[in-house]
């Protein structure tokens, strides 16, 4: 089996300007460098034969290149608590575009599409048990470079999960003309 996401991988100058952003924060767990990414589709475990259908969909996706630029922080609860820590991206119409587009290939593969919405974001750090309130975090002063970067292609990854967290490889590239 295959545990499979589509997603944007921040060039160097963005993943520098993200990975300065790391503060004292009890319980957080920062994102190392090789796992900053944006999210465009997790799709969850499927076989070698889906994985092959996966990757040829991917292929047949058409979108211009796009530039992204840092812009605010934020966080997601779960059940009340902090779930993690996030960088939002602006403008956010290209990535969404894009990740139509990825959707729509993925359901030609079929692959059922998310019921939850679309929010672009890298998660940059994640919580066990965080907490209650934002008010408890640095939020007010995490406040992103204004890095810009151009993103020319996507990334079909798998993420094999261990005792220490989840490990990245990249399976496909895919440009964005």
């Amino acid at each position: 089996m295959h545990r499979l996401f589509v997603a944007l991988r921040p060039p160097p100058p963005m993943r520098a300007a993200l990975l300065a952003l790391r503060d004292d924060i009890a319980e957080a767990r920062w994102q190392d460098e090789d796992l900053l990414h944006l999210t465009l589709r997790f799709i969850g475990e499927v076989d070698r034969h889906l994985a092959e259908d996966i990757a040829a969909a991917l292929g047949s996706v058409s979108h211009p290149p796009f530039d992204l630029r840092l812009d605010r922080i934020g966080c997601f609860d779960r059940r009340g608590r902090i779930d993690n820590i996030w960088a939002g991206v602006a403008p956010q119409e290209p990535v969404r575009s894009l990740h139509a587009a990825v959707t729509s290939a993925l359901t030609r593969a079929g692959i059922k599409p998310e019921e939850r919405a679309f929010m672009p974001h890298i998660t940059l750090a994640r919580f066990t048990r965080g907490p209650t309130s934002s008010d408890a975090l640095p939020i007010d002063r995490m406040w992103p470079a204004p890095v810009e970067a151009r993103f020319d292609h996507f990334l079909l990854y798998e993420s094999e999960l261990g005792a220490t967290g989840p490990t990245y490889s990249a399976v496909a590239r895919y440009r964005l003309d």
